[in-house]
Order: structure tokens, then sequence, then C-alpha cells
């Protein structure tokens, strides 16, 4: 496994003229990869931003996101012209279809939890994170967190008791970070770019069906935990079309849900 990545072989593979992105940048370490690129001025559509470690990264509702040395933390700021701000979460569920198939290229089985969760191997660890934030001009950064090495001890479980993992942990076939780096800017460009030319829409552009291929939320008895301290129980019947989750509770009456922690009560 490389303990550097060559950001001049990226850029000349991944920036145009020659790929998709704008810009990208390489760094050791960072307190966040969000962080930086939400505070980075006129940033351009499609500027990335890779480091090998994180200090400070966050989670959802401001939780501290383990990022230790020997994992890969790719952040990605759009700005996707022609499509309505209500579509733009569909971008974190993207990212997610991204990092399913590079799992899957390296040998690793791979599943989502719904929104923002990869799960590796026949134990459904989670093995990366998303996170997505507008910033103050109205772009979308989407950070995700991959772990890539095996986990030092002491790793906290996520949110709902969920085993982290990684990909060597769960067999992989492929470890070289800048390899692994290459292939998730490949897809995640590739799902972006055809849902972008299909106005955010996330039928035409097949991005819910692939979507729901790979949900091991739908399907699933859960306990979806809201702000506030309230919670929904009941079995996930599916993603809508504008990526909510509907959970049919245990009170009989179909619940939308667009944000809020999933706990999955029973496997998919």
């Amino acid at each position: 496994m490389t303990t550097a990545l060559d950001a001049d072989a990226l850029r000349a593979k991944l920036v145009a003229p020659h790929g998709p992105y704008a810009a990208l940048d390489v760094v050791e370490s960072t307190p966040s990869t969000n962080a930086d690129l939400a505070a980075a001025p006129d940033a351009a559509d499609r500027t990335v931003l890779i480091a090998l470690e994180q200090t400070a990264g966050q989670g959802r509702r401001g939780r501290s996101w383990a990022s230790p040395v020997g994992g890969l933390y790719v952040s990605v700021l759009f700005r996707p012209a022609g499509v309505s701000p209500a579509k733009l979460p569909w971008l974190n569920l993207i990212a997610g279809l991204a990092l399913v198939r590079v799992a899957q290229s390296a040998g690793v089985e791979a599943s989502l939890k719904w929104p923002n969760d990869l799960l590796l191997g026949s134990s459904a660890g989670k093995g990366a994170g998303i996170l997505s934030e507008i910033t103050a001009d109205g772009a979308v950064v989407v950070g995700m967190g991959l772990n890539v090495a095996k986990l030092p001890a002491g790793v906290e479980p996520a949110p709902g008791g969920l085993a982290p993992t990684s990909l060597e942990d769960s067999g992989a076939t492929e470890l070289d970070r800048e390899e692994l780096a290459f292939r998730l800017l490949v897809e995640l460009a590739g799902l972006e770019g055809v849902w972008r030319k299909n106005g955010g829409d996330a039928v035409e552009s097949g991005v819910l069906e692939e979507y729901l291929e790979h949900s091991a939320t739908v399907g699933s008895r859960v306990r979806v935990e809201l702000s506030g301290g309230a919670a929904v129980e009941g079995t996930a019947q599916r993603v809508e079309p504008d990526g909510t989750l509907t959970v049919r509770g245990d009170d009989g009456l179909e619940h939308g849900v667009s944000a809020g922690d999933v706990v999955h009560l029973r496997p998919a």
C-alpha cells in the first residue's frame, strides 16, 4: 500500500483537459478536507482535495469521525448548474454508489446504509462515511472517508453500534491508495455527470435504480433517530426519487425521512 499519493500523476489523469475535474490537491494531513474546500475562495466546480489523514474529521450532526492514518479522505466541491437545490441531496447518495463500485472492484462485498454509510464484507461493518455540506455560496462539498488499511485497536463503533471495518480487514485485493483514489474519482465523475445531464433526475439518470440494488436499508427493520430525540421504528420501504427514505412505522403509517440516523435492527 502506498504511503503517499503522487498528486501530479493524479492530475495528469483526472484534471482537464485530460479528465473531468477542474483542480486536484493532495495533503498529508489536515483537520478536515470538507472544511478546507468550503473555505476556499471561488473554488471551481469539481475541485478535489485528498488527505491521507484528518485530525478533526466530522460526521453527521457535528460528530467526530475517526480518520486514522491508512485511510483515504476525499472531498469534492460541486456546482451543478441546472440542478435545483431540492435535488442536491442526491450527491450524497451518488458518492455512496461510487464507493460501492470501488469496493467491489477491489473484491469486497459492499452495500449502503441510508443515507451515508458504506457497509463492507459479510459482517456489513462500516467501511466509509459520507458527509455533504452546502457552502455559503451555494456549492456542495461531498466528503468521503474510506478505511483502507487494517484499523488500529480502539476505533469506536459508529452510532447505533455499527462495527467499523476497512478494505484490508475485509480481504480487499487492492490497497494502493493512489489507485483507489483514482478509481473513486472516476466513478464519482461518471455518476455525477450523468445525473447532472439529466437535471438531477434520479430516475432518468439511473442512479435511483442502482442505489436500490445496493441498499441494505430497504427491506430492513429500522429505527430512525430524528433530531430533537424523536424516533420512528418500522420497516424501510423504499428510497424516493427525491432521495428521502420511506419507513412504514409500527403505527401503520408511512413516514418520509429526509434526515436522521438509521439503525438496522435486523439484517437486510
